[in-house]
């Protein structure tokens, strides 16, 4: 009867009765708490079925609400039936009801018997404490607090908000430096009935009850003033993720349980029928004798939370929506985007499939449709071409595109007169490779029979929202590949761009261009520039245009050459 077992029960009362019958089953006298919230026709039928079990007692129940004091004054009556009614009890181990046994209860006596002065109480300065979440770690100890962090959070945050601007500070006990630490721990009977029968133990209830989630820090904070040999460290295996929530062990996680060597872990999901039947057998019988290592297990954990908080690279789902600069890649796979070229290229789509091998999709975010390579009107996922849907969240439509193609380049146009809302997001993605021929959206002006009129006033707008989008490709926080040209600096040598864009794709191995695309016939473009000047409107985007740069034919037959005598 070395060792005592408190339990702290709220809700699945079955799988702690199976719980508390497997201790006693090991000798170990059990006294269980069980919450005030709890309707008293269900605790009398808990306490009628457990009355068969030897040394087993209930204390005195209280209102029990997560960060109150109602959890220390729970432990507290618990631990002082123990105390009186078990005199040979060394060691007190604080449970609860959702915790489990993972190994033979032998093991852990034995283990305590090894260690009958050793008090394991996970307890740390909230200076050296890096798991405190929501902004309060010293102040928790120096501000007042009545409301309910559940129950009335706007009340809690707006009376911290007013302490704090008022300098508001609570004065800490003589004597206390206040340590934090996991809420479950095996004191033995010498540290805690000191804590118990302290005289000043009025003065530290009193202070403690106003302090924040004050069963991590009061048994923490006073074992300090009396162990003698304190081991910070909680025997009870309990995870936590990066919000601060305690991971739920399910049936799956058997093996992970088993390797970890644990004595006690919580939280276990009450319908984990397997883990419930497996540990609480007598198939485990065998004592292993090993240390209790949670490390063990803490690269998988680390590598949950990894993909809880920055997930896979590109992907976005239903489940889980990172936060604005969390996502772990902006999109799933590299991409091509290719403005101005299929308006300067006759047939640009064809030559480019030819010369990568990758899917070339015409203009994805035109206003009509989603232009998908080869005329398809679904894409892989069930994406549809449908502008309402696309526009309803750009974002969304170009992610989703890169994650249903994984392992194919993409590769689509793009221009002013398509949805420019995804622009911003292009540019700040690594993945991106945007090459820019600024200006070119006047040829399909300069090719329209459209009144001049019409053309100057669509011109006008084009080119201002080109401007705008070229000053987002510019901007410092850009990350994607970028290269931008202008019209006339690029139809001056065109081969040498597109060679560098094409070995940058690199879908075919890397050699030499054998075919150029087709530029598309700009005889008297220059002086259609000049028309859109004269009229008031100034195409600046295009670069410097001659009026007329092909040379006037001569008039007439040449003459035919003839020979000079002399």
């Amino acid at each position: 009867m070395s060792l005592g077992i408190i339990m702290l029960v709220h809700t699945a009362l079955g799988r702690a009765e199976q719980v508390a019958r497997h201790w006693s089953k090991a000798g170990c006298p059990v006294v269980i708490h069980v919450d005030r919230n709890v309707p008293k026709p269900v605790y009398a039928d808990f306490v009628r079925r457990l009355g068969d079990v030897p040394d087993l007692l209930f204390s005195r129940r209280h209102r029990c609400e997560w960060g109150t004091w109602g959890l220390v004054a729970a432990s507290q009556d618990a631990s002082e039936l123990m105390l009186e009614k078990f005199p040979d009890v060394r060691h007190v181990y604080l449970a609860s009801g959702a915790c489990l046994p993972l190994r033979p209860v032998e093991d852990l006596i034995a283990y305590l018997d090894d260690r009958p002065r050793t008090d394991f109480i996970e307890s740390a300065t909230t200076a050296d404490v890096p798991w405190t979440v929501g902004g309060l770690d010293r102040e928790r100890f120096t501000l007042y607090f009545p409301f309910s962090w559940r129950k009335h959070r706007y009340l809690f945050d707006k009376f911290v908000d007013m302490q704090r601007r008022l300098g508001i500070r609570r004065k800490i006990p003589g004597g206390v430096v206040p340590h934090m630490g996991s809420q479950w721990w095996c004191l033995t009977r010498q540290t805690l009935s000191a804590i118990l029968q302290d005289p000043n133990r009025r003065a530290h209830d009193r202070y403690f009850r106003q302090v924040w989630i004050p069963d991590e820090s009061y048994f923490q904070t006073l074992a300090r003033l009396y162990s003698t040999n304190i081991e910070s460290r909680s025997l009870t295996l309990s995870k936590f993720d990066f919000q601060g929530k305690p991971h739920i062990f399910y049936d799956d996680h058997l093996q992970l349980l088993r390797r970890s060597d644990c004595f006690v872990a919580r939280k276990i999901w009450p319908y984990a029928e397997r883990l419930y039947t497996h540990f609480l057998s007598d198939e485990i019988g065998a004592e292993n004798g090993q240390e209790p290592n949670p490390g063990k297990i803490d690269r998988i954990f680390a590598k949950a939370v990894e993909r809880r908080t920055r997930g896979r690279s590109g992907l976005y789902m239903q489940s889980r929506f990172p936060n604005w600069g969390w996502e772990n890649g902006v999109t799933a796979g590299k991409y091509s985007v290719f403005q101005g070229f299929t308006e300067l290229f006759a047939n640009f789509e064809d030559w480019l499939t030819r010369a990568t091998g990758a899917q070339v999709h015409g203009h994805l975010f035109a206003p009509g449709r989603a232009e998908f390579a080869g005329g398809q009107t679904v894409l892989n996922g069930a994406l549809s071409d449908n502008a309402k849907l696309r526009d309803a969240n750009p974002k969304a439509f170009l992610t989703n595109l890169l994650w249903n193609t994984r392992g194919e380049r993409q590769c689509f146009q793009y221009g002013p007169r398509d949805t420019t809302s995804i622009n911003w997001h292009m540019s700040r993605d690594p993945n991106a490779q945007i090459s820019v021929i600024s200006g070119a959206w006047a040829v399909p002006l300069f090719k329209s029979n459209a009144n001049f009129a019409d053309i100057r006033a669509e011109a006008a707008l084009l080119q201002k929202i080109e401007s705008r989008m070229l000053d987002e490709l510019r901007s410092p926080d850009t990350k994607a590949r970028i290269r931008i040209w202008t019209m006339a600096e690029f139809i001056e040598s065109p081969m040498e761009p597109l060679q560098v864009i094409i070995d940058e794709i690199g879908q075919k191995s890397l050699r030499r261009l054998a075919e150029a695309p087709r530029l598309e016939d700009l005889t008297g473009f220059g002086q259609f520039l000049q028309n859109l000047k004269n009229q008031g409107m100034h195409p600046y985007l295009m670069g410097d245009f001659p009026v007329d740069p092909i040379p006037p034919a001569q008039n007439g037959r040449p003459r035919k050459p003839y020979l000079v005598k002399n």
